[in-house]
């Protein structure tokens, strides 16, 4: 394992999860951040994956990561799949490396050999517990061991970990680019936390901080509920004798009760987002918002012009509220900017998936006529949407003749069965002509006339036709939707639904 030559002035910066779950808002919010940092600057986007939490990690995690970014069109510039100079970016193929450095803290003192057996630390926190003591962590009982009794248990056999010597009675320091000057009493730091455990794999603190300074991270951008961890990663900074990265904790992202956002505030996973029908563009637009300020009177944003605009001094110091129905306005305006080829193609999976075609074959495609409709009846519906997962709910009554509705829902106000079906025999008389009407205002002239002609009100004239064509009461545009049907499918709805109204 070779330090990556850090250029002076040369960002380079990274995300770095642990696949043990999959990608959810506030990991995209932190890899969003490190990117957008790294393009604006002309520096490097790196990822790298610390899997050192072998009894959590699922390959599984790791398609999810990568389909994830393909779906949101970011790249990295270095890692697992790409290569680069530091390579290899998985942090279970460098475990060699991990413990040359933690026998050279050894070596030096900075370091120790702790052989207390997993049963003994439980016993620990079970006396504390019992004691209702406030002390946490290790009691450092091995820290004294002489290096000559050290070195004989080892040479036994004996099973030990590696752990770090904190300094005691002092204080660590670092600057923070967006909290500022950040003090802490090493006495409230983990004690001497483990760097390698008894398998010889590293802990999530040792691997990160060799992984950040081989690979020459020149900046640590990451979410302000890892603070805590920063003095003891500064100590070890140190006690390699190697300079710490520019530390930036961004903000934290909140539900709108102020709490962190989890799973009790909705979906939060990306997958869940993208089941809904969230576009990657929308998601993006949004989650560049929180926590950060942009441009007065500017709300949408290319990831190009995120990349061109975003600087640290835009970060704001209090939590981004995550706002779903924020998200949900930013992805259907994301949606009426689609032309209807687009849409249709975006939507189609949806409609698939829900049987919408094929006489409602679940998951079979549509025919060449039914792709066709299913095109053609986006404008029907654009501007009524929010997800992507909406299209089939809203459009299914195209595909197939929704059953016939209760008497009830054809009523007009104040207007009783007689006269619904009276209504309904007028607008039947008018189908033809609506199916040939060039628009909907051709069309809106042909009503108009009838009422007129019969002395109704036009709105009473259209609600059980258009009852009868969609199946409910609110549908999208009638005279498209009866366009798109035809004059025969469109009659034999009405049919059906004045013999209904004639029992």
């Amino acid at each position: 394992m070779e330090i990556a030559t850090k250029l002076p002035g040369k960002i380079r910066d990274r995300y770095a999860p642990s696949p043990t779950g999959l990608q959810h808002i506030g990991g995209i919010r932190t890899a969003l951040f490190n990117y957008l940092f790294a393009r604006s600057s002309g520096g490097k986007f790196i990822l790298r994956l610390e899997d050192t939490d072998r009894a959590r990690f699922d390959e599984r995690f790791v398609q999810n990561l990568y389909d994830t970014f393909a779906w949101l069109g970011i790249r990295w510039d270095e890692g697992p799949d790409a290569g680069g100079p530091a390579a290899p970016y998985v942090q279970s193929k460098r475990t060699a490396g991990y413990q040359q450095y933690a026998e050279e803290l050894l070596a030096a003192g900075r370091a120790y050999p702790c052989f207390c057996s997993a049963e003994r630390l439980d016993e620990i926190r079970r006396e504390r517990e019992a004691a209702h003591s406030g002390e946490t962590g290790y009691d450092r009982r091995c820290r004294e061991i002489p290096a000559e009794e050290a070195a004989r248990q080892i040479a036994a056999g004996e099973p030990h970990t590696i752990r770090l010597k904190i300094p005691l009675g002092e204080t660590t320091r670092f600057r923070d680019y967006l909290l500022g000057d950040v003090e802490w009493k090493n006495n409230d730091v983990n004690p001497d936390p483990v760097l390698l455990k008894s398998d010889g794999f590293p802990t999530y603190h040792l691997a990160n901080v060799v992984d950040d300074h081989l690979m020459g991270i020149s900046h640590v951008l990451r979410a302000q509920e890892w603070l805590s961890s920063t003095p003891l990663h500064v100590i070890m900074y140190r006690a390699f004798g190697w300079e710490h990265p520019e530390f930036c904790h961004l903000p934290m992202v909140m539900g709108q009760d102020g709490k962190k956002l989890s799973k009790r505030h909705g979906a939060t996973s990306i997958d869940e987002f993208r089941r809904q029908g969230y576009l990657p563009e929308a998601l993006i637009n949004y989650v560049a918002l929180l926590g950060c300020s942009w441009e007065e009177g500017k709300d949408f944003y290319t990831l190009e012009e995120l990349a061109e605009r975003f600087s640290l001094d835009k970060l704001n110091k209090a939590p981004g509220v995550f706002d779903y129905k924020k998200l949900e306005w930013y992805n259907g305006q994301y949606i009426r900017a689609k032309t209807s080829g687009e849409l249709a193609e975006l939507a189609l999976p949806w409609a698939v998936e829900a049987g919408l075609f094929n006489n409602g074959a679940k998951g079979a495609g549509p025919s060449a006529e039914e792709r066709e409709r299913f095109a053609a009846a986006m404008p029907l519906i654009r501007e009524r949407l929010t997800l992507l997962g909406e299209v089939p709910g809203k459009l299914g009554y195209l595909f197939a003749a929704p059953p016939v509705p209760p008497a009830e829902e054809f009523f007009p106000k104040k207007a009783d069965r007689s006269q619904t079906a009276a209504l309904l025999r007028l607008g039947r008389g008018l189908v033809e002509a609506l199916a040939a009407a060039t628009d909907d205002e051709a069309a809106e002239q042909i009503v108009k006339a009838a009422a007129e002609k019969e002395g109704v009100k036009p709105g009473d004239l259209l609600m059980p036709l258009r009852v009868a064509v969609t199946g409910a009461r609110v549908s999208p545009p009638l005279f498209g939707s009866i366009r798109l049907l035809g004059a025969q499918a469109s009659g034999e709805r009405v049919d059906r639904a004045l013999a209904a109204l004639s029992v």
